[in-house]
């Protein structure tokens, strides 16, 4: 039986391609924070003119809300780390 050696520069292009594709992916999933604000502002402006009571209670809770979501995302990837590490 031929044995086949795996060269270890494609072993490391392989990896190095593997990882790069894992950053390309959550890049693609980043909101851009300039637009970000631009819809909360937009979205905040119903509740009342800039500088008011209503507009910067609006603005603190859409933080909030965004502060939350990204959490609850980062504890996702984890868990999924966590399971994929331990094989399940």
């Amino acid at each position: 039986m031929p044995r086949f050696i795996v060269p270890t520069t494609f072993l490391a292009l392989a990896l190095f391609g593997t990882g790069l594709s894992g950053c390309a992916n959550l890049a693609r999933h980043a909101t851009p924070v300039a637009a970000t604000q631009n819809d909360d502002d937009a979205y905040c402006r119903g509740s009342g003119a800039q500088g008011s009571d209503a507009y910067v209670a609006c603005r603190k809770d859409r933080d909030h809300q965004r502060g939350m979501a990204n959490d609850r995302m980062e504890r996702q990837h984890r868990n999924l780390a966590e399971r994929m590490l331990n094989g399940q």
